[in-house]
C-alpha cells in the first residue's frame, strides 16, 4: 500500500513538473515575422531622431506605457502593440530607426508619422519617411536578410510568404495634403475622385513592390472618420452636421477603391496573394454610435491638446491630460486613445463580421 501510495505521488509529482514545463515555455508567435509600414498611428519612434514636428517622444506621450515616451502618438500602446500581443509575439515590433541585424527575422516597423502615398504629404509638418521610402527600406532589409539564408531566396521567400505585414496609409494624404488648401495645390489639381484615384493608382504600385519582394499575407486598412476627429471638429461649424462631411465623402472614394484593388490582388493579379482589408471608416464609426456601451464618455474633445474640443493644437510637453483616460475616445487631436486602440484591434483580429475585416479576420489570414 505504502508503495502504490508512493507511486501515486510520483505520477502527480511528474504531472506537475510536465505541466509547470509546459506553461513556463515562451508563446510561439502565429506568424514568424510582422512588418508594419504607415503614419502616427502605428509609428513607435522612427521619427525621434529626424526634422520634424510630427514628434511624440516627450511626455504626456506615453503616460500609459510601460517604457514612457517611447514616440508613440497616444497614451499607450498603439493598435500594432495590441495586435502583435494578439498574433502572440512576446515583444512588442521595434522600429527600423534601430532594428539591424537577426532581430529584422521577426520584423520591424517602417511607420513614420505625418507620412502618405505620396511623397509631398506631410512636408509641412517637416521630415518623415514617405511611403516609397519605407517600402525601399524593406527592400533593404530582404537583402540584409539575404545572409542569413545563405543567399537561398527560396528559403527566404518561404519564410517570408508566413510573415503578415501591415500597412495603413491615406490619413496623412488628406489631413496634411488634399484638405490643406493654404500648403498644397493638389485639392485644385484634383477632383475628390480624382485624387482617390490618384492615391490608388500609387498605393497599388507600393504594394505590388511589396509582394514582388516576398509580402504575402498582407492587411490593409482603409482610412477612418477623419472628419470626426477633434481636429476637425475644432475647425468645423457644420450646417446640422456634427462631422466635416466633405471630408468623409472623400474618404469614402478612397476606401471604395481600396477594397475594389483587395478584390483584384486577390482573384490573382498578384499570384499567391492573400490580402486582408479593414474598414476603419465603419469601426470608428461604431465607437461613435456605440460609445456607451464601450464605456467611453467622450467622443468628440482629445484627452489631451489645447483649445476646442481640445484639438487646436495638439498635446504639449509636460500638459496635463485628462485624468482617466479610458473614458476617452481619442488621446488627443488626432489618434485614437489606448482604449480605443484596443477595441479597434480586437475587431480586426477576430471578428467574424466582414463589415471590419474583409473577406477573413487577422487571426484566420495568421492561420494561413
Amino acid at each position: 500500500m505504502a508503495k502504490l501510495s508512493e507511486f501515486v505521488l510520483w505520477v502527480l509529482f511528474s504531472f506537475l513538473w510536465i505541466t509547470t514545463r509546459a506553461c513556463s515555455q515562451p508563446q510561439q508567435p502565429q506568424v514568424p515575422c510582422l512588418f508594419i509600414f504607415g503614419d502616427s498611428l502605428v509609428d513607435n519612434g522612427n521619427n525621434n531622431g529626424i526634422l520634424t514636428l510630427a514628434r511624440a517622444n516627450y511626455g504626456p506621450y506615453g503616460i500609459d506605457f510601460p517604457e514612457g515616451a517611447t514616440g508613440r502618438f497616444t497614451n499607450g500602446r498603439t493598435y500594432i502593440d495590441i495586435l502583435a500581443q494578439l498574433l502572440g509575439f512576446p515583444a512588442y515590433i521595434p522600429p527600423f530607426a534601430r532594428t539591424r541585424g537577426r532581430a529584422l527575422l521577426r520584423g520591424t516597423n517602417y511607420a513614420s508619422g505625418a507620412a502618405g502615398i505620396r511623397d509631398e504629404t506631410g512636408n509641412n509638418l517637416g521630415d518623415h519617411v514617405s511611403m516609397n521610402q519605407q517600402v525601399e527600406s524593406y527592400v533593404r532589409t530582404v537583402q540584409e536578410l539575404s545572409r542569413y539564408f545563405r543567399g537561398d531566396l527560396n528559403a527566404l521567400g518561404t519564410y517570408l510568404s508566413k510573415c503578415i505585414f501591415y500597412s495603413g496609409m491615406g490619413s496623412n494624404d488628406y489631413l496634411n495634403n488634399y484638405f490643406m488648401t493654404d500648403f498644397y495645390s493638389s485639392s485644385s489639381q484634383f477632383t475628390p475622385k480624382a485624387y482617390a484615384d490618384a492615391l490608388l493608382q500609387d498605393y497599388s504600385r507600393q504594394l505590388s513592390n511589396l509582394h514582388k519582394w516576398g509580402a504575402r499575407k498582407v492587411v490593409v486598412t482603409g482610412v477612418g472618420q477623419i472628419g470626426c476627429i477633434p481636429y476637425e471638429l475644432a475647425r468645423y461649424n457644420g450646417n446640422g452636421s456634427r462631422c466635416n462631411e466633405e471630408i468623409n465623402n472623400a474618404i469614402v472614394l478612397f476606401n471604395t477603391g481600396l477594397k475594389k484593388l483587395v478584390d483584384r490582388f486577390n482573384k490573382g493579379q498578384l499570384p499567391g496573394a492573400k490580402f486582408v482589408y479593414l474598414d476603419s471608416y465603419e469601426s470608428s464609426k461604431d465607437l461613435v454610435l456605440n460609445a456607451k456601451t464601450y464605456g467611453f464618455q467622450e467622443v468628440e474633445k482629445g484627452c489631451c491638446g489645447v483649445g476646442k474640443n481640445n484639438g487646436q493644437i495638439t498635446c504639449l510637453p509636460l500638459q496635463t491630460p485628462c485624468e482617466d483616460r479610458s473614458k476617452y475616445l481619442f488621446w488627443d487631436a488626432f489618434h485614437p486613445s489606448e482604449v480605443a486602440n484596443i477595441l479597434l484591434a480586437k475587431k480586426s483580429y477576430s471578428s467574424k463580421s466582414k463589415s471590419y475585416a474583409y473577406p477573413i479576420n487577422i487571426h484566420q489570414l495568421a492561420m494561413l
